[in-house]
């Protein structure tokens, strides 16, 4: 699934190729792409049409782009394979073209919903007095956000009965953090990824926070990180930073730091990516 930097990468694609524009008229193609619009493709593509659409917006992996003469917005959810592209209106037809979104203008181009797996989808809701699409309210800022409160994340690091790995993949405590930049994060802060939060004193938690600001700060840089063809920005070109990881992916190569080979473990239906000389496990994990 599309980490924080990738997400950014799509949201400024928008910014620059969407924002200003009038709906003109939706297309849905698959009922899927919007089950997650309660009232159904006919709804969606009605509520749409006639609409000036804002800038993008962003928290951690959710994206959305509002609705500038209403109180509601669009939220796209990419799922596993979702993409968002500005296509010229000739271009043929993607083979797993989803929703179709036509604008009011001369200048030629639409945007298109693609999903091959049909995890993503797009829909409509209202929004909370801060400007969040409601269903998402509970997601906490990321830690690119300007607004991002430092010492509450200690604090609340300290707090949880968790381990560090989990902590970075909790939606409401940090957002945007997925499994391949905390790895990566981790492995830079030296830490496993079991580790207990309560063991993590402040000047260590920075330090990962800040690794963690580095690492995908770094992606989005690159375009972020695309293993397979299913991540694109909304020209359809891959991110690189893949070849810039140092520990997600490289079981059996070599440390970069001491050259001990890199260990992969089975962790919550995901991998886990860690050195096993510098990031040494806790004496309660298995």
């Amino acid at each position: 699934m599309p980490e924080l930097p990738e997400v950014e990468v799509v949201r400024r694609g928008l910014e620059r190729w969407v924002a200003g524009r009038t709906v003109a008229d939706v297309e849905v193609l698959h009922p899927r792409a919007v089950r997650r619009h309660l009232a159904g493709g006919d709804d969606f593509a009605a509520r749409l049409k006639g609409h000036r659409i804002g800038v993008a917006q962003r928290r951690g992996k959710y994206l959305w782009l509002p609705l500038a003469d209403t109180d509601a917005s669009v939220l796209g959810h990419l799922g596993m394979s979702g993409q968002l592209l500005v296509q010229p209106q000739d271009t043929p037809d993607e083979k797993h073209l989803r929703i179709r979104v036509g604008f009011q203008d001369e200048l030629g181009t639409e945007l298109r919903f693609v999903d091959q797996r049909t995890f993503g989808g797009l829909s409509l809701h209202d929004n909370t007095p801060d400007g969040l699409p409601d269903v998402i309210a509970h997601i906490a800022r990321d830690p690119l956000d300007p607004a991002f409160d430092d010492e509450a994340f200690f604090a609340a690091l300290r707090l949880r009965r968790t381990t560090v790995k989990r902590a970075l993949l909790d939606q409401s405590l940090i957002s945007g953090v997925g499994n391949i930049y905390a790895d990566e994060a981790l492995w830079r802060a030296r830490l496993h990824y079991d580790r207990p939060t309560a063991t993590l004193n402040r000047p260590k938690a920075a330090e990962l926070l800040g690794h963690a600001r580095d690492v995908m700060n770094e992606a989005l840089a690159v375009g972020g990180t695309s293993f397979d063809s299913l991540y694109v920005n909304v020209n359809g070109e891959s991110g690189y930073f893949e070849r810039s990881l140092d520990a997600y992916g490289r079981e059996g190569e070599p440390c970069r730091r001491c050259g001990t080979p890199m260990r992969r473990r089975a962790w919550m239906n995901r991998s886990s990516y860690f050195c096993p000389r510098c990031q040494r496990a806790p004496r309660s994990a298995s």
